[in-house]
């Protein structure tokens, strides 16, 4: 069995929703709703096919299990966001009053609502099937994109953001929306996400405060919401942060999550990239070679992207040896260049 990351395509409608039905709350991007899940691929291939603007595409990609002929796992790129739909976020900073004569100084943490990420490039809708949640699977699913980040910078943003999934209990309930969003939604915290990800935000523009949030005036389970993430979280973004993406101030207008951004050519995975031409061997692969030891390859194709992994001493300083069975996965052929990066750091 062999993984390998390509374009998502119509066959995958099926396997697609059945992921989505089986993420539940955590894929807002990819709502269990079959005709949005139509669109999005019809997005993806026209994106993928150079039949849309640059600045529109949205760019999703399948994990294939080469033995099942099945996509395990999504993730994806949108080109830029708040073109078509504003694109509201909560911008964390400090309202100061003072009093010279009285001796007060008082700082005040403060929410703005802003649109301040209005033309930045995103990454999200990750999801990966349970069973194929080991052997570093996950990390080249997330990392691969950024390979396609470096190899065609003028398709995306300079800024690379993704927005993490907020504070919420097993029964969906967010203390940072009821606290806040529930005041003037007046609806569920999952039914307005639901809503989001369907992309019918206008009541987001109609409905939320233009004022000033004082944090002070929230409950304290919601002040301790701001910023943080869900336990399910916590491992993608110690993997963004190990990438070179910091929080940036922004949180998101319903649950409270934080935005974390980088700058393409400060991704790790990018900025550390190299490519090498491809001399093709005949001989089998090493598949028992641990995912430290392994490095990502991507063949650079804007169209037919596709991206695996091979142990890292397949490697030189001249040239990389792929495997026929990988070179037939990739779509390569001897001589053509690569991009390899490492699929994850240390031992």
């Amino acid at each position: 069995m062999t993984l390998f990351i390509r374009p998502l395509r119509e066959k995958d409608l099926d396997d697609l929703h059945a992921m989505a039905r089986s993420a539940g709350k955590g894929l807002t991007t990819l709502p269990a709703d079959r005709a949005l899940l139509a669109d999005k691929i019809r997005r993806t291939r026209e994106a993928f096919d150079q039949q849309s603007a640059p600045e529109a595409g949205l760019y999703l990609f399948a994990l294939e299990d080469s033995r099942r002929g099945r996509c395990v796992g999504v993730s994806g790129i949108e080109a830029r966001v708040g073109r078509d739909d504003v694109f509201w976020n909560y911008r964390l900073s400090t309202t100061v009053n003072a009093s010279r004569k009285l001796g007060v100084h008082v700082r005040t943490p403060t929410l703005h609502l802003t649109n301040d990420m209005t033309d930045a490039t995103e990454i999200g809708s990750l999801y990966l099937d349970e069973r194929y949640r080991q052997d570093g699977n996950g990390l080249l699913l997330s990392l691969s994109r950024f390979l396609y980040l470096q190899e065609f910078p003028g398709h995306f943003s300079d800024k690379v953001f993704a927005e993490m999934r907020g504070v919420s209990d097993k029964a969906g309930y967010s203390p940072f929306w009821e606290a806040l969003g529930r005041r003037f939604f007046d609806m569920e915290f999952s039914e307005a996400d639901y809503l989001s990800g369907l992309g019918r935000k206008s009541f987001i523009a109609e409905l939320m405060p233009k004022f000033p949030i004082y944090l002070f005036m929230l409950s304290e389970a919601a002040q301790a919401a701001v910023a943080q993430v869900h336990d399910n979280t916590a491992p993608a973004l110690r993997m963004l942060e190990a990438e070179g993406f910091n929080f940036n101030g922004l949180v998101d207008i319903f649950d409270g999550g934080p935005l974390v951004e980088a700058f393409i050519h400060n991704i790790r995975t990018a900025r550390d990239s190299l490519t090498r031409p491809v001399s093709i061997s005949a001989e089998a692969m090493d598949s028992t070679v641990p995912p430290a030891k392994r490095l990502m390859v991507a063949n650079g194709a804007f169209r037919d992207f596709r991206v695996t992994t091979l142990p890292a001493h397949c490697v030189g300083p001249e040239s990389v040896t792929v495997p026929v069975e990988l070179a037939e996965i990739l779509l390569v052929k001897s001589g053509d260049r690569v991009r390899l990066a490492p699929l994850k750091r240390g031992g």
